[in-house]
């Protein structure tokens, strides 16, 4: 028989295996990343929406306190936020907007002028 008909070594199969592993590991990381970076996508834009909300209520609304904060629920989520006047000259007060994830960690923030 010559060494063609004989198939592959035990040692050809396990390489074989080895690099398949390889591979498989890489992709199941890739497939990780991909789906963090989707969740942090996500968190930036609801909160994002939040903020713009929260900015065109104070732009729109009568006099508002100099601070607020409060919690909001928007996309099956609690949100924490913080509103700041501040006078801006000529007449203006500018209103800042800070929306904080469940970390407290500051995600998303808007500023208007009224």
């Amino acid at each position: 028989m010559t060494r063609a008909a004989r198939g592959f070594s035990l040692i050809e199969l396990l390489v074989a295996l080895a690099v398949f592993a390889l591979v498989v590991v890489a992709l199941l990381n890739l497939s990780g990343g991909s789906t963090r970076s989707a969740l942090q996508i996500e968190t930036r834009a609801l909160a994002g929406i939040l903020a713009e909300n929260l900015a065109v209520e104070a732009q729109i609304g009568e006099a508002t306190p100099d601070a607020a904060q409060g919690e909001e629920r928007l996309g099956d989520r609690q949100w924490r936020w913080r509103r700041a006047i501040e006078p801006a000259g000529a007449g203006l007060t500018r209103v800042r907007i800070a929306v904080f994830a469940d970390d407290g960690q500051q995600v998303a923030s808007a500023e208007v002028l009224r």
